[in-house]
């Protein structure tokens, strides 16, 4: 089947595209313009990578080579990525320098994650881009995102960050560092911090005016920087590390994406993950998956905020979601692979 896709091509006039697509999203009729695309860590860094530059580079090739693909396909497309292991390195090459070098904080620490990362998918996304013919437009954005300072997540940390330890490792950090550490369901244990829900995305009208430029905008990279307004109004940073799929999906309701796409290291959504039985779930509807996520079943530092990403994300109107692997972006939009969570 096919699925026609419009694309603004300047303020007076839209093109329309013919897309050739297989799978639910065409069958089920839905038209989309905009995706957000949200990169897990995977994007930059996979579990038993040492993380070195070429590493780093290998892997944001391959993201950027499934942005684009969709770029010559018709869809408009603004990115987020997640930060967990790049900022956690951040935060432990302070705690390991600060005898001779102040440590900073960690919404600090985010803000150079963002440059960091930002840059990368700018330069990969755009170097694809003229490898395909297209004009390079790409701009990465250091992006505010705005929290609530009396949020319950400070309580409780659930945001995994930095490389996985074992298990006498990761107590001999809580005891040493004062860590909280917490096995990912992912295998090994890591550091975790508070992950605050996202209110507002500080900068969400330079994301649209780039958007409506034809830029593909790279924005709340990491969740965004988390800040919050005190009494007298000013924005200040704070302490925590904001979930990057919720901040995705707050962003693509503000900038009116049709479609959210969260690419991770798994297939997509698995009752039993991890488990004897596992069984990956190929579609759900919006009330399935809230009823899945409100009996605890999605791990909240793992699967659980992807899964409520798709749900806020329905909820205000957004077309389709879907949650997947990285390297089967384009077999996702198609409704080959992953999870799809339609209305």
């Amino acid at each position: 089947m096919t699925l026609l896709i419009a694309q603004k091509t300047s303020k007076t006039c839209t093109t329309i595209h013919t897309v050739v697509a297989v799978g639910a999203v065409a069958m089920l009729g839905y038209k989309v313009e905009l995706v957000m695309v949200a990169l897990g860590g995977n994007a930059f860094l996979r579990k038993g990578e040492k993380g070195d530059v070429e590493e780093q580079w290998a892997n944001v090739t391959r993201a950027a080579r499934q942005i684009v693909e969709m770029i010559s396909r018709g869809y408009r497309v603004v990115v987020t990525h997640g930060n967990g292991p790049q900022v956690g390195i951040v935060m432990e090459w302070m705690e390991n320098m600060r005898d001779k070098i102040p440590p900073l904080t960690m919404d600090i620490a985010t803000a150079m994650t963002q440059g960091w990362l930002g840059y990368m998918l700018q330069q990969a996304i755009g170097n694809e881009m003229e490898k395909r013919g297209m004009k390079r437009r790409v701009v990465a954005l250091v992006n505010q995102v705005q929290v609530n300072p009396e949020d319950p997540a400070f309580r409780n940390p659930t945001k995994y960050i930095g490389p996985y330890y074992s298990e006498e490792e990761a107590r001999i950090l809580s005891s040493v560092k004062g860590w909280v550490m917490r096995k990912d369901p992912r295998g090994g244990w890591r550091r975790v911090v508070p992950s605050p829900d996202p209110i507002l995305n500080v900068e969400v009208e330079a994301v649209r005016k780039l958007l409506d430029e034809g830029y593909v905008v790279v924005a709340s990279g990491g969740g965004g920087i988390p800040v919050y307004r005190d009494k007298e109004g000013a924005l200040s940073g704070v302490e925590a590390v904001i979930d990057k799929d919720l901040a995705g999906a707050l962003l693509a309701r503000e900038v009116g994406a049709d479609a959210l796409i969260i690419l991770t290291d798994v297939e997509g959504v698995y009752l039993d993950y991890g488990r004897p039985g596992q069984r990956l779930l190929r579609e759900l509807s919006l009330n399935e998956a809230r009823k899945l996520f409100e009996t605890g079943v999605f791990p909240p530092g793992s699967m659980g905020p992807k899964v409520l990403a798709c749900i806020r994300f329905l909820e205000d109107g957004g077309k389709v979601a879907a949650i997947g692997h990285l390297e089967k972006a384009i077999e996702i939009i198609e409704g080959r692979s992953g999870t799809l969570i339609r209305p």
